[in-house]
């Protein structure tokens, strides 16, 4: 008995390697097959690459998910010669195990003059590889090449408008060509960035900029025209101008009781900015500083967009027999039982009339908004095309639609108490682009024909829309 069992043991052995050794061998072809994988990895451009300047930062990312990045390679083909821009190669998990790294962003500064490169055509080229045993273990390639060209040359302005005089609070415009296609321009204000627009004029390398001067910045303020091409490249172009410095009207407000139990109850919908528990004052503080802000966001949303052309015609019109109650960046002091509660800026002009006085659009237009807009109630904004807005607040009722054309003159709502109005008035404002300007100055026909209809004229003699 105990012969033949020790006779089986050895059979038994036989038998478990055996069966381990499929075990291994199975897990090893599986593996193996896994890693025979036919997917090519990627590589993707953070944005299209058509143009480079002086300097060029090159951003993407290479990725491979199932067999991992083995390596990646980039360069620039210009004139025969290859410049390598870079050449990296990523650890290995183990031989069954592929790479390490399956997805890799990259960032690459190229400087032009360091490469030895020249203005002109190039070819940037990228490859990758990866750990699939394909290819005689060599792994899956991807290769793309891109034509691109090397432009280390800025722009050149020539500024078509001379004289700019300018109001604090006010608007300009400029007028100026540009030496070569698709650059994005417009007028530097201080901190602020007024864009230009073309097809006021035939020839398309010709732009107008209405700009503004905000009402907090004064004479000391540096303006210019910037324009930066499709490869970065920038250049700047100074103008003639004198800005004339303007003293705000300073106002109190006082806030009484009745006002604030009439008003705060419109605004009880707004729970992310008003806290309903609350008392009456703490609530009027954030809706008119906090809704203040949002909504003038919104007005500067809207804004981004204006139309390519120039819809208004003459002096705008101010709402008929109408008294003036407020005036543009007006400091208003709010004060409740004696102590100052709140401090902001008017930014437009208050105008009363009889009760849901008919309003006419100031100039023609197209409807831009016509919506509620918090603080300001029932709103409508118009844009008179090339960057330039009005607007009409504190409305009864809204009688046209978004994206209505309009004819100067037409009736588009009636005055009302919306908003954060204490009574029946219109508070009209314009804006160029993002910044309000004196509404003032548009009511003029004599400014606008010194510093817009003129200059407009004689900067290109009857060529224009």
């Amino acid at each position: 008995m105990g012969t033949k069992h020790k006779s089986k043991m050895p059979k038994l052995r036989y038998l478990i390697v055996g069966l381990l050794l499929v075990v291994l061998g199975v897990t090893f072809i599986w593996n193996t097959l896994k890693r025979l994988e036919g997917e090519p990895p990627t590589f993707q451009l953070e944005k299209p690459i058509h143009t480079i300047g002086a300097s060029y930062t090159l951003k993407g990312w290479a990725s491979d998910q199932k067999s991992g990045i083995r390596r990646l390679w980039i360069a620039i083909l210009q004139q025969g010669k290859e410049r390598a821009l870079l050449d990296q190669t990523f650890p290995s998990k183990g031989f069954l195990r592929g790479g390490m790294v399956q997805k890799q962003p990259v960032s690459i500064k190229i400087n032009v003059d360091a490469l030895g490169l020249a203005d002109g055509e190039a070819l940037l080229r990228i490859a990758v590889r990866d750990y699939s045993y394909r290819n005689w273990w060599s792994g899956n390639q991807t290769y793309a090449e891109h034509k691109i060209l090397i432009d280390t040359q800025p722009p050149t302005i020539d500024m078509l408008s001379q004289t700019h005089n300018l109001n604090q609070g006010g608007t300009g415009l400029a007028i100026y060509r540009i030496s070569e296609p698709e650059t994005i321009n417009g007028v530097q204000v201080a901190d602020r960035f007024f864009p230009g627009y073309t097809g006021f004029f035939s020839d398309s390398n010709i732009y107008i900029a209405f700009f503004a001067i905000p009402h907090d910045k004064g004479p000391e303020s540096d303006l210019y025209v910037r324009a930066t091409d499709r490869a970065g490249n920038t250049c700047r172009a100074g103008f003639a101008y004198h800005i004339n410095p303007k003293k705000f009207k300073q106002d109190t407000i006082t806030l009484s009781d009745a006002f604030l139990r009439r008003k705060m109850p419109e605004f009880k919908h707004l729970s992310g900015i008003v806290n309903p528990s609350a008392s009456l004052v703490d609530k009027f503080i954030a809706i008119n500083c906090d809704l203040r802000q949002s909504n003038h966001k919104t007005l500067r949303d809207v804004c981004k967009k204006s139309d390519p052309r120039l819809y208004w015609e003459g002096p705008f019109l101010r709402l008929p027999r109408s008294a003036h109650r407020a005036g543009f960046a007006d400091h208003r002091k709010y004060q409740y039982n004696g102590k100052t509660t709140d401090v902001q800026i008017h930014l437009g002009v208050d105008l009363a009339s009889t009760a849901h006085a008919p309003i006419p659009a100031a100039n023609n237009g197209r409807v831009a908004f016509a919506d509620d807009l918090g603080i300001y109630g029932k709103t409508i904004l118009l844009d008179h095309g090339f960057g330039l807005f009005s607007m009409y607040g504190h409305l009864s009722h809204i009688q046209v639609a978004k994206n209505q054309m309009v004819s100067k003159g037409d009736v588009i709502g009636f005055t009302g108490t919306t908003g954060l109005a204490g009574g029946d008035h219109l508070h009209y404002a314009m804006l160029v682009s993002h910044t309000f300007v004196n509404p003032i100055e548009w009511w003029d026909p004599n400014w606008i024909q010194h510093n817009i209809s003129g200059k407009l004229e004689e900067a290109i003699p009857g060529d224009h829309q």
